[in-house]
């Protein structure tokens, strides 16, 4: 599965580098993180849609609806 997450707060590479470090916690096939986005690749029988929400909230950001 793959999908795009919109990113509240992000302003600069430092904030792009915190969220990639926090998703490499997670099993995901591919990631690519840009101010105020992340386009991620997964398997749903192994990452949840939430446990990403939840890793780019513990960077000490906003997911976007």
């Amino acid at each position: 599965m793959e999908q795009k997450f919109k990113i509240e707060g992000m302003s600069c590479g430092h904030c792009v580098l915190a969220v990639e470090k926090s998703l490499n916690q997670l099993n995901l096939i591919k990631k690519k993180v840009k101010i105020g986005s992340a386009k991620v690749k997964y398997d749903p029988d192994k990452v949840s849609e939430l446990d990403i929400k939840s890793k780019i909230e513990e960077a000490g950001y906003n997911v976007v609806e």
